[in-house]
């Protein structure tokens, strides 16, 4: 396999009549599931764009997965984990606390073969209402955690710099968590000699990383969600003082995050595949991105549709 390199391809949006579909995933039949910032689940047959109401999840939903048992795995920023009948609407509530405190900011998952659940909860200070304030005061407040199908929960990995998205290698030999404020893919070993220890899978990324997954090509896909920015590197060598004054600055005046569609997409062993910018005016802000069949599908936090680029 050789790297496919920079590729600039079209952006098909299909509109979904709300705002904010963050994540997307795409079940066995094609279907495409994603959720807005209103709390609405949605289907959309990537045959026709046609789309339709599943649920509601009372919150924010942000990463989504599909679950064993046929049903949908949600990150509800407010609400924590969530499963979700698809067909019914019914939500079950997986996980709402760790050690006793309510999650603030539940983000995405990847479920294992076995029914564990990893997932990434950003910050314990900030909710994302102010993920900004996060990532400009750096708080290295987040963590991965494991549901294991008994319903226990462990932190894996804390002190992380806004874990964000999660992926897990087709074999299952690690987990992988982004870092969105470092720019980096920690991996933390399941099994094999490095088992218990954690790495990197890609440093130094060209901009902030948001939701991961593994595509059905088995590359671990990234969404780029703006390029880095030089005013927020240098506010991170600031003193914590410093960095909260600047959290508190007005929106207005702080960093907005550059318009840009961007997606990469690496081997396990950390080797840069694809790296494909995608050419579209009305869609930028990728938060979401999923592989199935040669055709990237794309989530935003800011927009009103799923972009589609076929490889």
């Amino acid at each position: 396999m050789t790297v496919a390199g920079v590729a600039v391809r079209p952006v098909r949006l299909i509109d979904l009549g709300g705002r904010g579909p963050e994540d997307v995933v795409v079940g066995e039949d094609g279907t495409v599931y994603t959720g807005l910032e209103d709390g609405t689940l949605l289907s959309v047959d990537p045959a026709t764009g046609a789309v339709t109401r599943i649920g509601h999840t009372g919150g924010r939903p942000l990463g989504i997965e599909l679950l064993p048992d046929g049903r949908l795995l949600v990150c509800d920023a407010h609400r924590g984990v969530l499963a979700v009948d698809p067909a019914t609407g019914e939500v079950e509530e997986l996980v709402t606390e760790v050690g006793g405190r309510p999650m603030v900011f539940c983000n995405n998952a990847a479920v294992s073969a076995g029914g564990d659940i990893w997932f990434s909860d950003s910050s314990t200070v900030h909710p994302i209402e102010r993920w900004k304030n996060d990532m400009i005061e750096d708080t290295r407040t987040g963590k991965l955690l494991r549901r294991s199908p008994d319903g226990t929960v462990t932190v894996v990995l804390d002190g992380l710099a806004f874990s964000n998205g999660v992926a897990l290698a087709a074999d299952e030999s690690f987990v992988c968590v982004a870092e969105t404020t470092a720019r980096t893919l920690v991996r933390w070993w399941l099994t094999g000699p490095k088992a218990g220890t954690r790495d990197f899978l890609a440093t130094d990324l060209p901009g902030y990383p948001d939701n991961i997954s593994r595509g059905s090509d088995g590359l671990i896909w990234v969404a780029i969600a703006s390029p880095t920015e030089p005013v927020m590197s240098g506010v991170h060598h600031a003193p914590m003082l410093v960095r909260r004054a600047a959290g508190r600055v007005p929106g207005f005046l702080q960093p907005k995050p550059k318009r840009t569609v961007r997606v990469q997409a690496f081997d396990e062993q950390g080797v840069l595949r694809h790296d494909v910018h995608g050419d579209s005016a009305e869609f930028h802000l990728v938060t979401g991105v999923r592989e199935h069949g040669g055709r990237v599908w794309l989530g935003s936090l800011e927009t009103d549709a799923v972009g589609v680029v076929d490889l």
